[in-house]
């Protein structure tokens, strides 16, 4: 139970969790490709290949709408401004710096998600609750509803509302 309380808590702390999660994706992705090339860098088609990986994982591991990944004329773009060296190549640090920063405004996003489904919605719910009490008819049946089942309930929604208003943009 502890561990969950911990993750919760580094979810909430935001770019530092983040920043950990991106990392862990991206060298596991730059294990895989380098294992398959046998080449401590990775080139422009290993770039495309890697960004999907790393794409399928964040759609995979984290809450939120599907991402699509980036066009390959932005990747080439993104590649020129990451690689410190101009080598045409992206070693280890300059593809989680690359990746950092083609995942940035993605992750963001996710973490607003997050907090809102967490923290506001639960407490949203818990002051209507209380605000339904004067309502005729309605407020006795709702005060009979446990709290933790009540916030429950509204939580729920509000995500289903966050994810039906994600399909439309």
């Amino acid at each position: 139970m502890g561990q969950v309380f911990g993750s919760i808590q580094d979810m909430l702390h935001g770019r530092k969790w983040r920043e950990r999660q991106i990392r862990k994706i991206t060298d596991k992705v730059f294990d895989r490709i380098k294992e398959d090339s046998g080449k401590d860098t990775l080139t422009f088609e290993d770039v495309c290949i890697a960004v999907l990986y790393v794409y399928n994982d964040i759609n995979k591991y984290l809450p939120g709408p599907h991402n699509n990944p980036p066009s390959k004329a932005e990747l080439r773009a993104l590649m020129q401004e990451y690689d410190v060296n101009l080598n045409g190549l992206l070693d280890r640090e300059e593809f989680a710096d690359f990746i950092q920063k083609l995942t940035t405004d993605m992750l963001t996003a996710v973490s607003r998600n997050l907090v809102i489904a967490l923290i506001v919605a639960p407490a949203v719910a818990l002051l209507t609750k209380r605000a339904t009490e004067g309502v005729p008819g309605v407020g006795k049946v709702v005060q009979k509803v446990p709290n933790s089942v009540y916030a429950s309930v509204v939580t729920l929604g509000v995500v289903l509302v966050q994810n039906s208003s994600e399909g439309f943009e």
